[in-house]
């Protein structure tokens, strides 16, 4: 993989697709310092300088009027940029991997040196809901532009279909602020396929997470430079400040040494464990040790393969998940499952993530999608629940003003007992999700009665509303509640393994909100956010669950986190550890990855290994890695 060709692309794009975005913006009268009123003409379209807007564009032009009245014009602009970057990044990948249904390219073409992408030149052959005249007229008037623009959407809409957490349907501003001239020289789709070789799209999910890393590199730099001068980091910024893509075979690491331990303590076997090289070896333990393991391992018999649950509470782009998808893979193999089936067994039963970042969350989710299109073709026809999501606020529905009418609405019929812990629970998650991406997994939510939420939500939605405010309430809390009850599920519930890369922010840079609430809820872990997750994850886990994770090594020795080490030692068991030097994450700080068994085992010996030469730390990855071994 070409990582320095994927940085300069992801670095270049970004800036690309905002210039690009803000210029589409410009057009239809909208920059940071102003909206122009528009002249509505005697054909009721609308005009703008010298362009018209026909009904379709005056709705989208008012949406995204109101999205920047309620976020600000920068962030809508980055919000686009990301929407339409993580979309040609998903549609390059399976067209490499031909996972896209139409079996036509979007992007490109399969003839070598041919610029124009196959989907203009099949534009009438495919199986997509086209205006059959629109495109003939497009086609005589020999408009490419508009034609690809006109496909474009309309595949992306039909991927909503098979990929709904990343193809929304694009009928709003999203799609009135897509760039001009996509097929021209110089334009993100146009270096997109010829500045990155296909060999590096084919079956690697990985180049998902490089590209989100390097596409958010220098927001984390602008954001750092603000911390110079003590601007805090709100939590539009905490995604661009801890975001860091780990390594892969860290990853293997940690996941085979907690998953994979799981599942070796009770069904062991040879074949997978030599297939899983990061696994390591227990340590030589003394006979009363033996026997505490021996318990252990006797309930770990009785685990089946859907039974694991395995969480990344800070997943970003997915990369812990989608080798946890391997290893699942080759559990459930190992135990007879038919391998067309084994796809929907993991993501509906195995895989939970959560992130505060929309962006990564979508990415994470086409991740783990495309994992098990590459297992099972038959995927996609699949009606899967995915259990990754992006942290939602409850915010709009609380400042709409209109909060106590929807619980009211929801509450139509119902009387008594059931009535009063309805409308408690939904009380409850209203407020305890207010701000929730200020906090993110560390918020301590407790279970309500998700199925009663759940089943009055499905009653809604098949309702028809006598009135139009009705009407109104429904749209409102079929838009919002459903996140709510999804994220509170994941949030509540305890997992047999945790796997994780935290956040790495300190209270220096932690703005009011998130200082006061760590100080609250943690305050043996308050320092930094990277040792407040450490703890959430161990509250999290079950016993005698695993926890993985790549942390700064302070916890171990500093004073700040002496109650910590003692919670740590007096109540679980470190199992391994790796302690690293310098240059993991291409950073100057020194990080540790290590295993934890959520369960004391007394006199157990611990497998440590720090990786250094004897002549001083090993700063280069690969070199890290190969003396692993």
């Amino acid at each position: 993989m070409d990582k320095t060709a994927i940085k300069n692309f992801a670095v270049w794009a970004r800036k690309k697709l905002i210039e690009d975005i803000k210029q589409k913006a410009y057009e239809i009268g909208i920059t940071e310092k102003e909206i122009k009123e528009p002249e509505v003409s005697a054909s009721d379209t609308m005009i703008i300088g010298n362009r018209n807007l026909n009904k379709t564009e005056m709705a989208q032009r008012k949406s995204l009027v109101s999205r920047i009245k309620e976020k600000g014009f920068n962030n809508v602009i980055e919000e686009v940029a990301y929407t339409w970057f993580n979309r040609f990044i998903a549609l390059r990948f399976m067209e490499v991997n031909d996972y896209i249904p139409t079996g036509v390219r979007v992007l490109s073409s399969i003839e070598p040196g041919r610029k124009e992408p196959d989907i203009v030149k099949e534009a009438l052959n495919l199986d997509l809901d086209l205006d059959r005249e629109l495109v003939y007229t497009l086609q005589d008037y020999n408009d490419t532009e508009a034609l690809y623009r006109y496909l474009l959407v309309k595949q992306c809409n039909a991927l909503n279909e098979i990929l709904p957490g990343l193809f929304e349907e694009i009928e709003d501003y999203t799609e009135i602020l897509l760039p001009s001239n996509l097929l021209g020289e110089g334009s993100v789709i146009r270096r997109l396929v010829d500045d990155i070789s296909e060999e590096d799209f084919k079956e690697q999910v990985e180049i998902i997470g490089w590209m989100y890393q390097y596409y958010i590199s220098e927001k984390k730099d602008e954001v750092f430079e603000g911390l110079k001068k003590n601007i805090k980091i709100t939590k539009e910024n905490i995604p661009a400040a801890t975001q860091l893509f780990t390594p892969d075979w860290i990853v293997k690491y940690m996941v085979e040494n907690s998953l994979g331990r799981l599942w070796l303590e009770g069904h062991p076997n040879e074949e997978l464990k030599s297939k899983w090289k990061y696994y390591l070896e227990e340590a030589e333990q003394e006979p009363d040790v033996h026997k505490q393991l021996e318990e252990i391992r006797a309930k770990s018999k009785g685990i089946r393969p859907e039974d694991i649950k395995v969480l990344d509470p800070a997943m970003g782009s997915g990369h812990i998940l989608v080798y946890a998808f391997d290893v699942l893979y080759d559990i459930y193999k190992s135990e007879g499952y038919s391998e067309r089936d084994i796809p929907k067994h993991i993501l509906e039963n195995n895989l939970y993530g959560l992130d505060i970042d929309d962006r990564a969350a979508q990415l994470a989710y086409f991740a783990v999608m495309m994992k098990a299109r590459g297992k099972s073709r038959r995927i996609f026809r699949e009606d899967i629940n995915i259990n990754v999501c992006a942290i939602q606020e409850s915010n709009g529905l609380k400042e709409s003003g209109k909060l106590e009418e929807l619980i009211n609405y929801i509450l139509q019929g119902i009387t008594g007992e059931e009535k009063d812990k309805l409308k408690a629970d939904i009380e409850y998650l209203t407020d305890i999700f207010s701000d929730a991406r200020e906090y993110g997994s560390i918020l301590k939510v407790k279970p309500v009665d998700f199925e009663a939420i759940e089943r009055r939500l499905e009653e809604i939605s098949d309702e028809e509303p006598k009135y139009i405010y009705e009407r109104e309430y429904k749209n409102i809390i079929l838009e919002k509640l459903p996140a709510l009850v999804k994220q509170a599920k994941i949030m509540s519930q305890k997992y047999d393994v945790v796997c994780t890369n935290p956040p790495y922010m300190g209270n220096r840079g932690m703005d009011i909100k998130l200082s006061n609430y760590v100080k609250k809820n943690y305050p043996d872990t308050k320092s930094d956010m990277s040792t407040v997750f450490m703890e959430k994850s161990l509250n999290i886990c079950k016993k005698t669950g695993y926890l993985s994770m790549i942390n700064i090594p302070v916890w171990m020795f500093l004073s700040t986190y002496e109650k910590l080490r003692k919670i740590l030692l007096g109540s679980n068991t470190i199992i391994n550890m790796l302690h690293f030097g310098r240059g993991v994450f291409g950073s100057d700080f020194g990080t540790t990855a290590f295993v934890i068994l959520c369960q004391d085992i007394l006199n157990y010996r611990t497998v440590y290994r720090k990786l250094y030469q004897k002549q001083g730390a090993v700063d280069n990855i690969e070199q890290k890695e190969k003396w692993f071994f």
